[in-house]
């Protein structure tokens, strides 16, 4: 057959090469064993075909077995030229100018290509008799799509002539395998499934997460070896039974993708054995009656709440009725993805059964930097298999399989899955191997914690998220302390959207805590109470003048207290540690900054250090007298605990998490803790003190930089501010939970905002209109997912890496990574360390940045250059040289330097 003359698999250097429909057998073999009919997975995506499960396995491996088409033209197969007389010779007049992928689409769909020869081939009119010809191509084209975008995008549905990449002689060998692999894999009756009105309509839907599994089986397919590469003809019936089926079974096997078997569920204590008494929240979600298909809870409630553990248990419960394998745990930033990872890291197991060996992936840029999850791709492949792991074990090592943990693009393949959002995201955006997330989320909870902290354009995309997963029959869970009305209706909406079904009227405004369930069996809406230990009552005092500011840390100073000082910006914070640096009272080595520009290796040195002196651990000794400055790196996520707490105004949600931090664990009067479970903190009332302009009922128009210059570039919506500093002037104290509600509706209620004074409507109005600006980009960045998987379901498709299509928008910055020198040349600033690039880098402001680089000399630019060209590592980045001369701009204690426009805050 002329088919045999075409190459599929070459070794990169050396001749030896695998047949192209060995190859292309190779994947649809691992796709016959995905797609078993025995399997969930099957029996799922069948039952939402509305076609047997032995129906879907056969179509599937049929076309997964087209996957490669466009190899058969001459112009790919000159790519490797003379690798052997029995290939077919390359053709000079042809070059691969067009990825494969988009070939075979092009081969297929284009006129007088594959898809109207069907017709023509005797062979193919038996097996298709009976067929609707003239629809039957629209079924087929949506498959033909699906496995020709296996390289993370979808095809181009036009292009160059196929001429200039196919000869006669190729197309004749496409249809020849074309017809041959038919009659391997498919009956009359599986074509005849395809003719179903609804069959198309169906399949777009599914077009999503089938991509995904092309994706998956086409890797896998990949990973034959060419020791074990096939260059001796055979019949595709022997290949098949002998060579590529076995070969499916042991790459599916090293992966490790069968998902672990669940665990019965049993209660709360079980998942976590350091709960002893179940918070009211807790309580719920143990007692509330599950519906029996997918469901979006919402879940608020003060900080301290145990939110997590009764996601955690929310989510048990759903696996163990059948509703999902997994979860993916989605959080705002890397560093609580970090804590995250460690907390599940002792619990997940427990999710499982005890025979099981689930993998559980960190999953953020920084990841690799994570110790812990290193650790865990070390132990060996059946770590655990014969331990049970009951209520009483302190602790259950987490543990990855090594495939999975190769690429974030695998990292939602997990069994259970921890990272920051973006990762998440990517699935509805037009990013290379979306599709591949697609398939990691199906069948999985999605559980995002602080969802009240992201912008308007990351809270449109999370709606479509939701959205998109609520329709593959997905459940979510969401977690906030601070979740305004109307984000609440619009999550539920996003949800209920996906589903297809009728959004319930959310009539509760003023509960608080409060739990959301949708569909609920009972009530949609149940007002809790929450547990006594986090209530509390917070006095609140205004400062007006920094040298109050510095007064109010005096005084705490004096006392032996610890102080937290949480600015709106880096170059704020900055001066106020260089400000009490100067201060005789203050012991320098009491002294600390915290903030998001320093390098990697400083700023988890500083964070580590953040939490042993202010943690739930530290001491008396520890604390006395000691000072943070910090930004709002302190406010999420990081167990900490202050005895004095100052903030820049800043929006009420925010100054409620920082409130978070002032008394957050039960001390003694000097400061220790104190463990007894009726034990009531000994140290003064609390009072949060809160950093201002004077306040005021007749603002004027600059009436926030006066005091606070730069944090209308952090918090745009100024109108927002003054009602904060308004509402929080008038109470005087806040009391939690009793007036969270109150403190979220005042500011962001659509009926306070008119009460904004008219000198700061402009600027109101500006940040109303760049919030839909963002989601107004959101909309048009978002996959059209009712178009399914193909080139027209967005505009920017093409792009080689996740960075083309932004997850988050923000201010101009540039990625550099410190150098240093000496008589060895250049090296990087955390060479003594693992990953010394990775931990060298940071991201700083454009501007800052441009002013920094005129000080560089043209000879060490000439150098840098020079150096730069040799290290892979420093490719998107731009070095920077940590000389006598430019040293003021970085130092370990301070970070990157203050730029101009933020060093203008008067004393």
């Amino acid at each position: 057959m002329s088919y045999f003359r075409y190459w599929g698999k070459a070794e990169n250097e050396g001749a030896r090469y695998h047949l192209l429909p060995y190859h292309c057998l190779d994947v649809a073999a691992v796709g016959w064993v995905l797609f078993a009919p025995e399997k969930p997975l099957c029996q799922r995506l069948a039952v939402d075909l509305v076609i047997p499960p032995e129906t879907l396995q056969r179509l599937m491996s049929f076309f997964l077995s087209e996957h490669d088409i466009g190899k058969f033209a001459v112009a790919f197969q000159g790519v490797k030229p003379d690798m052997s007389q029995l290939l077919i010779p390359p053709n000079i007049n042809k070059q691969y100018t067009e990825r494969h992928d988009s070939l075979g689409f092009l081969l297929w769909f284009d006129e007088g290509g594959l898809r109207e020869r069907l017709g023509a081939s005797e062979e193919l009119c038996k097996l298709f008799a009976g067929s609707d010809m003239a629809r039957l191509p629209r079924s087929l084209d949506i498959w033909m799509e699906i496995v020709t975008g296996h390289h993370g995008i979808p095809p181009k549905r036009s292009g160059p002539n196929r001429s200039n990449y196919f000869d006669k002689q190729d197309e004749e060998a496409a249809l020849q395998y074309l017809c041959a692999t038919a009659r391997l894999f498919l009956t009359p009756n599986d074509i005849a499934s395809l003719n179903c009105n609804e069959f198309g309509k169906r399949l777009k839907r599914l077009s999503w997460v089938l991509a995904g599994l092309v994706v998956l089986a086409d890797w896998l397919g990949s990973s034959r070896q060419p020791d074990s590469f096939c260059q001796s003809r055979m019949s595709l019936h022997d290949y098949w039974n002998h060579q590529a089926l076995p070969f499916a079974a042991q790459a599916m096997h090293d992966a490790r993708l069968e998902p672990a078997s669940i665990a019965p569920y049993v209660n709360t204590r079980h998942l976590f054995d350091f709960v002893t008494t179940l918070t009211p929240l807790q309580q719920w979600a143990e007692q509330v009656e599950l519906s029996s298909r997918n469901q979006l809870f919402i879940l608020e409630d003060v900080t301290g709440a145990g939110k997590t553990e009764a996601a955690l248990t929310l989510a048990h419960r759903l696996m163990a009725q059948g509703l999902a394998d997994g979860l993916y745990v989605a959080l705002p930033t890397m560093a609580t993805s970090n804590a995250m990872y460690e907390r599940l890291g002792a619990a997940y197991r427990r999710l499982y059964a005890a025979d099981a060996l689930p993998s559980i992936v960190l999953a953020h840029g920084a990841r690799h930097l994570s110790k812990l999850f290193r650790t865990s791709l070390a132990l060996p492949e059946d770590y655990g298999l014969q331990q049970h792991y009951g209520k009483d074990d302190e602790s259950i090592e987490a543990y990855c399989s090594a495939w999975l943990a190769d690429s974030r693009k695998k990292a939602l393949l997990a069994d259970v899955g921890v990272g920051t959002l973006d990762q998440a995201l990517l699935a509805v955006l037009p990013a290379r191997h979306q599709s591949l997330r697609c398939l990691g989320l199906n069948h999985k909870i999605l559980i995002v914690d602080e969802v009240h902290s992201f912008d308007p354009y990351m809270n449109k995309l999370l709606r479509s998220l939701l959205e998109y997963h609520a329709s593959q029959g997905g459940s979510a869970i969401l977690l906030s302390a601070t979740l305004p009305y109307d984000m609440r209706c619009e999550y539920l909406e996003a949800f209920c959207v996906g589903t297809g079904g009728e959004t319930p009227e959310l009539k509760n405004r003023q509960s608080y805590p409060l739990t959301t369930h949708c569909p609920a069996l009972n009530k949609t809406e149940t007002a809790l109470c929450t547990r006594r230990e986090v209530k509390r009552t917070v006095a609140v005092t205004l400062l007006d003048s920094a040298k109050d500011v510095l007064a109010t840390i005096r005084e705490a100073v004096e006392q032996d207290k610890c102080v937290c000082w949480v600015r709106n910006t880096v170059g704020s914070a900055i001066k106020a540690y260089r400000k009490l640096a100067r201060q005789t009272w203050l012991e320098k080595d009491r002294l600390s900054l915290f903030h998001s520009r320093f390098a990697m290796i400083d700023r988890q040195r500083i964070e580590d250090d953040t939490l042993k002196l202010f943690g739930k651990s530290s001491t008396a000794e520890m604390r006395r007298g000691r000072v943070l400055i910090a930004t709002q790196v302190v406010e999420q996520s990081l167990d900490l605990d202050f005895d004095v707490m100052i903030s820049d105004l800043a929006p009420i949600d925010l100054l409620i998490q920082r409130m978070g931090r002032e008394h957050r664990h039960v001390r003694d009067t000097s400061g220790n803790r104190l463990y007894e479970t009726d034990a009531v903190d000994q140290r003064d009332a609390p009072v949060f003190y809160l950093f201002g302009p004077p306040a005021t009922e007749t603002p004027e128009e600059n009436w926030l930089n006066s005091t606070l210059p730069g944090t209308q570039k952090v918090y745009e919506n100024v109108g927002q501010l003054w009602l904060t500093q308004r509402l929080l002037a008038r109470m005087g104290k806040v009391s939690m939970p009793e007036d969270a509600r109150s403190l979220i509706e005042g500011v962001y209620g659509s009926n306070v905002q008119q009460s904004i004074p008219d000198a700061l409507y402009n600027q109101t109005r500006n940040a109303v209109g760049t919030s839909h600006g963002k989601e107004c980009i959101a909309d048009l960045n978002v996959l059209k997912f009712a178009k399914g998987y193909c080139r027209t379901s967005s505009a920017d498709w093409g792009g080689e890496e996740e960075v083309d299509i932004p997850t988050r928008l923000g201010d101009d910055t540039v990625r550099i990574a410190l150098v240093v020198t000496d008589d060895d040349g250049w090296r990087p600033y955390a060479e003594e360390t693992d990953f010394p690039w990775d931990r060298s880098m940071l991201n700083v402001p454009e501007n800052s940045w441009l002013k920094a680089r005129k000080q560089i000399s043209a000879t060490i630019k000439a150098s840098l250059d020079a150096f730069r060209s040799e290290v892979k590592a420093l490719k998107w980045v731009e070095p920077f040289p940590l000389t006598t001369e430019l040293s003021a701009w970085y130092d370990t204690t301070t970070g990157w330097g203050i730029h101009k426009e933020e060093a203008n805050e008067p004393d």
